[in-house]
This record gives structure tokens, C-alpha cells and sequence, in this order.
């Protein structure tokens, strides 16, 4: 890959804050008022939102969706963060705004969309569960990373479509796992891209850093150990999804770096995995 059209890839990804289907300063407003140590009241958050109607439109529209199987239907943001909480008014808005992205671009048609937020759930319920077995980091930032982990993959798709084939086939003619094809490909994998885009979105580092190292925790230079996370959360989703794949071979390591027992976590992955869960969060968003 030519390195003047990887650096001019890369200069590109700031821009995508653009194509966001509200205001940035929106998604950083609420990301501040649904944080763990934020004072904000339901009505602050409700207040945030309602600027943006059509955003209001599609959250109510997930609220009232059967994946939160809800005995009544909720007509304004606020009953919807009174009833479903605010950690999960940030999930709905932030898989609007992944999702949002694809309806800005043409997505491959080898691009399966529905496998992606599969496994994207997947991780997010495993890094929520691995938080609190292991007391690391915050169960809801947790799982909001495992949400973003891959976004830098469906940036390649939407933004560079031919160098995402390109990949694809790289990885499936070399055996290869999607993050090594990409720096065998052009230098940097889709933890980097991910983490470029997440920032110039103002999230904040315990955010980002770990999507940026989910791949090579061991030199994250700041949340290591959500890193750590983030990457066995990862390798489980992907050993429950493929046994015989390249990641069962790792989880026993990650495990033992995290210091939880294997047969817990994959039990727990494979109940989550047999669930209907994942199926419902994916047709919220279909």
C-alpha cells in the first residue's frame, strides 16, 4: 500500500465527526451527563437530546423496540432514561451514530453489517461481565468500548472499500487474522483507525485507549487493564463464534493475564452467545 495514500486515509478520519447524524457536541454533552461520577439529572440528559428530533425520534423508536420488551410505551427521552437508565440512553445513541455512518457511505456488499453488530454486542456483554468478575474499570464504560472495539473495520469498508477487499483477501490467502493483514497490508491495523476516529469525536481516553489497544494490550501506555479486557472479551466472542479459529488458541493466556478462570468466562460466553440477545439488539438497529 502506498504510504502518501495511507497518510491521506488517515487525515481524512477527523472529518467523519461530519457525518454523525447530529451534533458532536451533542454525543460529548451526553457522553459528560450519562458518565459514572456525572450529577446530571434525567431531565438534563432529556434536555440534550430533544435539540435533535430526529434523534429523539430514533431513540423512542428503540426504546419501544421488542429487545427491551418494555410493558409500556415511552413518548419522551426522559421516561426512557427514567425507565431503561442512562448508561443505556448512551448505547442506543452511540449504536445510532456507528450505524449512522453507513447511510453517509456505500458499504461493500461482502460487508456483512448484521455479523458485525453480532459481534460487536457479543464483546460488549463479555467486557461488561469481565468487569465486574475482575474489578476492572467501569461495567458500563466496559461494555460501551466493546460496542466501538471494531469500528475502525467498518471505517475501512465505508472509507476505503478497495483496500478493505484487498485485506479480506490478504487475510484468507495468508491465513491470516483481520488486525495482521492489515498491518502486513498498510502499516497500521483497525484498533488505530478506530481509536483516530473515536477522538476527534471528544471522547474521552478511558474510551478510546482501550479500543486503540485491544490487539496489543501490553503496550497501552495508559488503561492497560481495560485493554486487557477488551482483548479477551474479543478472543472469547471469537473462540464461542469459531472454536477451531486462531483465538482459542490465545484465551487460556488472556485468561490467566486477567486472572479469571476460563471455564467461567466461556461458560458465560456461551450462554450469551445460545441467547436471543444478541439477535434482538441487531434487529433494533435493522
Amino acid at each position: 500500500m502506498n504510504q502518501d495514500n495511507v497518510q491521506d486515509f488517515l487525515r481524512e478520519l477527523p472529518s467523519m465527526r461530519e457525518d454523525l447524524p447530529f451534533s458532536p457536541e451533542v454525543w460529548q454533552k451526553l457522553f459528560v451527563q450519562t458518565g459514572a461520577r456525572s450529577m446530571a439529572s434525567l431531565e438534563d440528559v432529556g434536555q440534550t437530546l430533544s435539540v435533535d428530533q430526529g434523534l429523539t425520534t430514533r431513540i423512542l423508536s428503540l426504546a419501544n423496540s421488542a429487545y427491551y420488551g418494555l410493558q409500556a410505551e415511552v413518548r419522551s427521552v426522559t421516561r426512557a432514561a427514567a425507565v431503561l437508565g442512562m448508561t443505556e440512553i448512551r448505547v442506543i445513541v452511540l449504536a445510532l451514530s456507528v450505524d449512522g455512518l453507513t447511510k453517509s457511505y456505500a458499504i461493500p456488499e461482502d460487508f456483512d453489517l448484521g455479523k458485525y453488530w453480532s459481534h460487536q454486542f457479543m464483546v460488549a456483554m463479555l467486557a461488561k461481565e469481565l468487569s465486574r468478575m475482575t474489578d476492572v474499570g467501569n461495567p458500563d464504560n466496559m461494555f460501551t468500548v466493546g460496542l466501538l472495539h471494531d469500528i475502525g473495520k467498518l471505517i475501512i469498508a465505508l472509507k476505503r472499500p478497495d483496500d478493505w477487499l484487498a485485506i479480506q483477501e490478504l487475510a484468507e490467502d495468508e491465513e491470516l487474522i483481520d488486525s495482521v493483514a492489515e498491518e502486513n497490508y498498510w502499516g497500521l491495523d483497525h484498533a488505530v483507525v478506530g481509536a483516530l476516529v473515536l477522538k476527534s469525536w471528544d471522547l474521552p481516553a478511558d474510551l478510546v485507549e482501550p479500543v486503540n489497544w485491544h490487539h496489543s494490550p501490553a503496550l497501552a501506555p495508559e488503561h492497560f487493564l481495560e485493554s486487557n479486557i477488551i482483548c479477551l472479551a474479543d478472543a472469547v466472542a471469537h473462540t464461542v463464534e469459531d472454536p477451531e479459529g486462531f483465538y482459542a488458541e490465545k484465551v487460556e493466556e488472556l485468561c490467566s493475564d486477567v486472572e479469571v478462570d476460563m471455564d467461567d468466562i466461556m461458560e458465560t460466553a456461551e450462554e450469551m452467545f445460545e441467547s436471543d440477545d444478541v439477535e434482538q439488539f441487531v434487529k433494533t438497529l435493522s
